[in-house]
């Protein structure tokens, strides 16, 4: 069932304008990180404080059907609020890769599970190899799959 409430876009620019277009576009437009033409995926969770929907672009790292939702933030000090959000509720969560969106559930990876989703998504954007090295914490990576 998809995720109801008052949607609270983000307060970064680029960052809600991006969401609005890819959404209005169905995926079209707006569905690349900035100039580097690497794909995206939306990603929708309930914040864990607020209650409110809450939207962002995360790069796009699929492996047969589930997604990384890997929280970089460049390598910054602190997770981005979605970790926080999905640690919360795992079960808030909507994807959107393309036109629909669809229901997930998202677990945290560790250990040798989440070495092999992190080469993926090195693979899939080579610059969280030096995000993680700019941070002491280690990087999460969440795996979204689709929710029965």
């Amino acid at each position: 069932m998809p995720l109801e409430g008052e949607y609270e876009p983000s307060p970064w620019d680029w960052v809600r304008e991006q969401v609005e277009t890819y959404e209005r576009t169905g995926g079209r437009e707006a569905n690349t990180l900035l100039d580097t033409g690497l794909p995206v995926i939306i990603l929708t969770t309930r914040g864990n404080r607020s209650g409110k929907i809450r939207k962002t672009a995360l790069m796009r790292v699929e492996h047969q059907g589930e997604y990384a939702l890997v929280g970089s933030v460049g390598g910054a000090p602190k997770d981005p609020v979605w970790v926080h959000n999905l640690r919360a509720d795992p079960s808030a969560v909507m994807v959107q890769d393309g036109p629909e969106a669809w229901d997930a559930v998202a677990r945290e990876v560790t250990a040798d599970e989440r070495e092999l989703w992190w080469e993926r998504a090195v693979a899939a954007y080579p610059a969280y190899a030096d995000y993680q090295k700019n941070t002491t914490r280690t990087i999460p990576v969440f795996v979204a799959s689709r929710a029965d």
